[in-house]
């Protein structure tokens, strides 16, 4: 039996994101290498459970620990910058900060958005558009 990855497995990336709402925004990321906003998360490794690889990316990417973590929905879309056919599965979760995040890691930005200023950004994630449009708050 072979190690290597069917070529549909090879189109898909796992990963999760912390979905944090403070007053109807959103804390969302964005990596040096990018120029999408994104959920503060990522690629789950190999042997990581949903729940791990959110408390360890939270950890990288902002600084703080993370205290609890809901699983609140999934998502399929189109990957961002990855190529024709790519598609991430995102699991987002919620879940409370342990102290005042930062960007760190490859995050060269944090911000607090609204849906409208999402949409309104250059360029967006579709994990995210429809993300906001299950929970916008407002």
């Amino acid at each position: 039996m072979s190690d290597a990855m069917s070529p549909a497995a090879e189109q898909l990336i796992r990963a999760v994101g912390l979905v944090r709402f403070v007053a109807g925004r959103l804390l969302l990321v964005r990596a040096d290498y990018q120029t999408a906003f994104y959920l503060p998360g990522g690629k789950i490794d190999p042997g990581e459970t949903e729940v791990q690889a959110l408390h360890r990316e939270v950890r990288e990417e902002l600084g703080v620990g993370l205290v609890g973590a809901d699983f609140l929905g999934r998502y399929l879309t189109d990957a961002v910058g990855q190529g024709d056919g790519v598609q991430v599965e995102l699991a987002c979760y919620t879940g409370e900060l342990d102290g005042a995040p930062q960007p760190a890691a490859e995050i060269a930005e944090l911000a607090w958005l609204t849906r409208a200023e999402y949409v309104a950004h250059p360029v967006t994630a579709p994990a995210i558009v429809a993300l906001f449009a299950d929970l916008d708050p407002m």
